[in-house]
């Protein structure tokens, strides 16, 4: 199994950086984010607090010459008889915020999942290391980049925000509806949110039998302040207890009542 990573490895961190001549031709959309937030969360199984989670926009990087973003999101925790361990690390271009690259490692129950991708936006491929490439769609996105895509709608309470942007396309279409607003607690403090119910064709955490909610800040940042769904028939839930953006760690309160 070594032999046929280590080349890919190679491979890959040749493409992330080679290209700079083009990545610094690049537009970047305007974004509620930049490198260095870090959310920390409290992680509950079946309703029982029992690990940690994490949020992060790393840095920005080169792959095949295009300017990305770094995103890592990591939960873990465990409940007698049950663990969960996962990360997902995904490569956004930051001009079109298509995925260009991404990673996907799961302890679950003991088993341990590695999947990696590479994503090419202007051949509407994908291709999974160790299989062969598979049609794509324009503008794609993952798991992860597509939490931050949805961080940049609108998001006004009682509409639906559909579209096809999944990498794969047997999973599209991408459904978003905004429920309501709704002022929460969590650990670190007190929130004005909106509620939105992602929907995806797929068993991560925002499949359609997940039934998720998350809970964005009501302000121009839309960060993560709560999320609840199920994960593998378990009920799990994140929630804020750390804030870290441009190096300053602070722990947020709601600043208007």
């Amino acid at each position: 199994m070594a032999r046929l990573i280590y080349p890919f490895v190679i491979a890959f961190f040749a493409l992330v950086t080679v290209g700079s001549a083009v990545a610094e031709s690049q537009s970047p959309a305007t974004v509620p984010w930049s490198a260095g937030e870090n959310l920390e969360f409290t992680v509950s199984l079946a309703d029982i607090p029992s690990g940690t989670g994490r949020l992060q926009v790393l840095d920005q990087e080169t792959i095949r010459g295009r300017r990305v973003w770094r995103l890592h999101l990591n939960v873990k925790g465990g409940i007698p008889f049950y663990h969960i361990d996962f990360t997902d690390d995904s490569w956004m271009d930051v001009e079109s915020l298509s995925s260009l690259h991404f990673e996907q490692n799961q302890v679950q129950a003991g088993k341990t999942t590695k999947r990696i991708y590479d994503i090419f936006p202007d051949r509407q491929i994908f291709h999974q290391f160790g299989k062969e490439e598979q049609q794509s769609v324009a503008n794609p996105l993952d798991e992860a980049s597509l939490f931050f895509f949805v961080r940049t709608l609108p998001l006004e309470v009682g509409k639906q925000y559909r579209f096809d942007n999944y990498y794969d396309p047997a999973a599209n279409p991408v459904i978003v509806r905004v429920l309501r607003k709704d002022t929460i607690d969590v650990p670190a403090g007190r929130f004005a949110t909106i509620v939105l119910q992602p929907s995806i064709k797929t068993n991560g955490l925002f499949s359609q039998g997940g039934h998720a909610e998350i809970w964005l800040s009501d302000d121009a940042r839309r960060l993560l302040v709560q999320m609840k769904t199920h994960f593998y028939h378990i009920s799990l839930g994140l929630y804020l207890r750390k804030f870290q953006y441009d190096s300053v760690r602070t722990t947020l309160s709601m600043r208007s009542r």
